[in-house]
């Protein structure tokens, strides 16, 4: 699939809704609880079920991040499922340290 900074994204899984902050120029499998992501206004497949393997869950208002491909998602809405790319988990997003102000 592929994304686009600002894209909006759903899992057909669960509740997770994200929006891609920054997108690499190649086609990836973004997956939400082991279903790959939709549209926002796309419809689910009625068949598509959760991978309790990958239900993890995402946080609301946090950013996932693969530095390697340049993708960064912000999770717009809380779900049961975890957010992978090409098979990979990816992980929270760590804010960056702030320099010291003595």
């Amino acid at each position: 699939m592929q994304v686009k900074a600002g894209s909006r994204l759903k899992s057909q899984v669960c509740d997770t809704q994200v929006v891609a902050v920054r997108a690499p120029a190649a086609d990836v499998g973004v997956t939400c609880g082991g279903a790959p992501l939709i549209a926002l206004d796309a419809d689910a497949d009625p068949g598509a079920v959760l991978d309790e393997a990958q239900a993890g869950g995402t946080l609301l208002g946090k950013r996932y991040a693969d530095e390697e491909l340049g993708l960064e998602l912000l999770c717009t809405k809380a779900g049961k499922g975890s957010l992978a790319v090409d098979g990979r988990p990816l992980g929270l997003k760590q804010a960056k340290a702030l320099p010291a102000s003595d």
